[in-house]
């Protein structure tokens, strides 16, 4: 298998790139972020993942081995494939990827391409003490209240979204409705 590759960028495609590795190119799929952030004709050090299937050896690569970790995670959830996984990685970042897991975000797992409510439900309950543990419990319902909230009010699921980004889970319910609602004035 396949572990890291050290090289050149030489040629990009979408969200795939070729890395010249002594003389040899290796085509790996990377998220949307890093396929126009990496560097061409640099020195880039990708951390892989080689997915082999019957009919194919692919690789998925990543600038931090945090993000691999998190993409083989994503790989054991039930029904979602390395096309979802690598979705989500391009929609969220890592802490954003936690904390839509920890506080039970549906609808903002929902966002990725691929992921419906009933998928995002799943997704919580198979991902969630994998990537926060035991102790995750406190404060799980909180953005969920806020997103009502905040529905209410009749912004839009779109505004919703960037206005809980920022939030920190720990505060009480309503110092983040009113953090949300100052976020969504200063637009």
């Amino acid at each position: 298998m396949i572990g890291r590759l050290r090289g050149n960028v030489a040629e990009r495609s979408g969200e795939r790139v070729v890395i010249d590795v002594g003389g040899v190119g290796y085509e790996v799929a990377v998220t949307a972020r890093d396929a126009v952030g990496l560097p061409r004709e640099a020195d880039v050090t990708l951390h892989v993942h080689t997915h082999v299937r019957e009919e194919s050896l692919d690789l998925y690569g990543f600038t931090s081995v945090g993000e691999r970790d998190a993409f083989r995670l994503l790989l054991s959830a039930s029904g979602i494939g390395p096309k979802v996984a690598m979705a989500m990685l391009s929609t969220f970042r890592l802490d954003e990827l936690r904390r839509a897991l920890v506080t039970e975000d549906v609808a903002a797992l929902t966002a990725v391409p691929g992921i419906g409510k009933r998928s995002a439900q799943k997704l919580i309950l198979e991902l969630r003490p994998k990537f926060v543990g035991a102790d995750a419990t406190p404060g799980s319902s909180a953005v969920g209240q806020v997103r009502e909230a905040l529905e209410g009010l009749g912004y839009a699921p779109g505004e919703i979204n960037e206005a809980v980004a920022g939030l920190d889970p720990e505060t009480p319910v309503a110092d983040q409705i009113r953090a949300a609602l100052q976020s969504l004035g200063r637009r």
